[in-house]
């Protein structure tokens, strides 16, 4: 299990990509967690978009967005969530019909990278 989601690092996204490619992990071997960085009510998906990352980008909220696209950051097949409320785990599933734009996702991970590096110089 590792952290995912738009919040996560690129250290943190290297260092996954690393751990799955060394081990040969496959389908549903790799499950991620914290997608919304702790929660969804959080400032940060009030000022931003997370739908720039799907296809049909108008057709699910912003919570849904951010979830569906952290499937790829880093690649996993499932993530954990924790909440007690229907309603949310609902709204999550739904948001599994959404197609993510893969050449948004690898453009997002190289502004990562390159703004990791700069920092660290």
């Amino acid at each position: 299990m590792v952290r995912a989601g738009l919040l996560v690092g690129a250290r943190t996204l290297g260092a996954a990509d690393t751990l799955i490619g060394a081990w040969g992990l496959g389908d549903g071997e790799v499950w991620g967690m914290s997608p919304f960085g702790g929660s969804t009510g959080a400032s940060v998906w009030d000022r931003i978009d997370p739908r720039l990352f799907l296809h049909d980008c108008g057709r699910l909220s912003r919570v849904q967005a951010a979830f569906r696209t952290a499937f790829h950051l880093p690649r996993v097949d499932s993530i954990a969530v924790g909440t007690d409320e229907p309603t949310h785990l609902g709204e999550l599933v739904g948001a599994l019909t959404g197609q993510v734009e893969e050449r948004t996702v690898q453009e997002y991970r190289r502004l990562l990278r390159d703004r990791s590096r700069d920092q660290s110089a």
